[in-house]
C-alpha cells in the first residue's frame, strides 16, 4: 500500500523561520532609521545615512532571498545578498572603530551594529550558515 504521508515540503521551517523573522526585523528596522534620518538630517552626514539605506535594501533582499532560496536562483542572490551584507559589516565596523571622524553619525553596520545588540555581526554568519545547509533543498 503506497504511504498517505505529504512529501517534506521545501517550505522553510525551525531555524530557517527564526532566520527569515530575524532578517524581516532587521530589515524594517534599517528601513526605518535610514528613512529617518535622510528625511531629517541627511546634510549632516550624507555618507552615514546613504549605508544605513544601503543597509535596509540589502537586508530586504536578504529577507526575500531566503523566503524563496528553494529557487536555484534565490538561492544564489541569497548567497550574494548575504556575503555582502557580512562585508559590509565588518568594512563599515572597522572603520567607524579605526576613523571614527567618518561616522560621527551611527549607520545600521557602525561598530559592527552596535546599536542593534550586534545582530548585524551575527546575522551574516547565521545566514550563510542557514544557505549551506541547506543547498541540496535549493539545487
Amino acid at each position: 500500500m503506497a504511504s498517505t504521508t505529504p512529501a517534506r515540503t521545501r517550505g522553510m521551517t525551525g531555524v530557517g523561520r527564526v532566520l527569515v523573522i530575524v532578517y524581516v526585523i532587521m530589515a524594517l528596522a534599517a528601513t526605518g532609521r535610514s528613512f529617518v534620518q535622510i528625511v531629517r538630517e541627511f546634510d549632516d552626514a550624507p555618507v552615514a545615512y546613504t549605508l544605513s539605506a544601503l543597509a535596509a535594501v540589502v537586508y530586504i533582499l536578504a529577507t526575500l532571498a531566503l523566503v524563496f532560496s528553494a529557487r536555484p536562483a534565490w538561492y544564489r542572490v541569497a548567497w550574494v545578498a548575504i556575503g555582502f551584507e557580512l562585508i559590509g559589516v565588518l568594512v563599515v565596523g572597522t572603520l567607524s572603530l579605526v576613523l571614527p571622524v567618518l561616522f560621527q553619525h551611527p549607520t545600521v553596520w557602525s561598530v559592527y551594529g552596535i546599536g542593534y545588540l550586534f545582530v548585524p555581526l551575527v546575522l551574516p554568519f547565521l545566514g550563510l550558515w542557514w544557505l549551506v545547509r541547506h543547498r541540496r533543498t535549493a539545487s
